[in-house]
């Protein structure tokens, strides 16, 4: 049995820093450290860092007046910036740099005054803090029936943005409907779907030329992750989404001559060491890595804590 596993893999620049972020607030400060909502969507990671201090809230009214909070790479709406500066938090804002360029193209269209179609999966918490940059102009759809039932008084304005973690596919598919729909759309310069999505998918989809069964190790929350399971699903290869080793069952590698192995973006290298180790012990006696596209992406730490960190 050989194991190929993809390359890129688990954490992507954003994620790091955000989990970085965190760790050097809580050696620089001591605890408690605040964070609103997960920091990244994998409990694996929140448990890590809550032993070290680290406290995870949804409200900021759980957090005492004065504490320090660290916004989570999701990001949030300008509504909760304004609830921190009220209850005089000390801010550290660990938002992704590509989900602010978001926030940013929203704040722009808002101003020139056009109807906002924001394409990505209801609920998600970064699609709340995208859609609060301009809650009056906002739309949000997931499907091609959100698109038709779509009613938008000035149809000569409308622009569209998406959530990063999509799977390119969708985003390029919903994106065709909104063209013929909105035939004077305003895309932003680049599509949204982050680089480290996209590198992601290809590499999963790569996997399925040399293998019979793809394991995407992930958070059930985590959009990307989800979405790597999907990918791989498309080339009619079973593929399932595990958080950890023990979620691998017998049946789905009996018979089995190649298993393909990768994670989402926020999961990170402890685990998909883990799995490795747990499928040699279960008899997989050749591992190979398959690099199909190279990633070197870094982001700086928030300015909050540089600064910091300079003096």
């Amino acid at each position: 049995m050989k194991v190929f596993i993809a390359r890129p893999r688990g954490f992507c620049a954003g994620v790091a820093r955000a989990v970085e972020s965190v760790d050097l607030a809580l050696k620089t400060f001591g605890p408690p450290i605040y964070v609103r909502h997960a920091i990244v969507h994998n409990q694996h990671v929140v448990n890590d860092l809550e032993k070290k201090g680290a406290v995870f809230v949804e409200s900021l009214s759980e957090i005492p007046k004065g504490s320090k909070v660290i916004f989570s790479a999701h990001g949030v709406s300008p509504q909760v910036r304004e609830g921190a500066k009220k209850r005089s938090l000390d801010i550290i804002d660990a938002t992704c740099p590509l989900v602010t360029k978001v926030h940013l193209e929203a704040i722009r269209f808002a101003k020139e005054n056009y109807s906002i179609v924001l394409i990505g999966h209801k609920g998600h918490v970064e699609l709340k803090g995208t859609a609060g940059e301009a809650p009056n102009n906002t739309y949000t759809v997931e499907t091609e029936k959100d698109i038709k039932e779509l009613v938008i008084p000035d149809k000569s304005k409308v622009a569209v943005l998406t959530q990063t973690t999509l799977s390119v596919n969708d985003a390029r598919g919903l994106l065709q409907v909104l063209r013929k729909k909105y035939p004077k759309l305003k895309e932003p310069p680049k599509e949204d779907i982050c680089y480290a999505t996209t590198n992601r998918q290809i590499a999963v989809k790569s996997l399925t030329k040399y293998c019979d069964v793809i394991f995407v190790i992930g958070d059930p929350e985590s959009s990307n992750s989800n979405r790597l399971r999907e990918a791989a699903e498309q080339s009619s290869i079973p593929a399932y989404l595990i958080q950890s080793s023990s979620d691998i069952k017998p049946e789905q590698i009996e018979g089995v001559e190649a298993i393909g192995v990768t994670a989402g973006a926020s999961a990170p290298e402890q685990l998909i060491e883990q799995v490795i180790v747990h499928l040699q012990n279960l008899g997989a006696r050749k591992i190979e890595e398959v690099e199909e596209v190279k990633e070197n992406m870094k982001f700086p730490l928030p300015y909050e804590l540089s600064s910091k960190l300079k003096k």
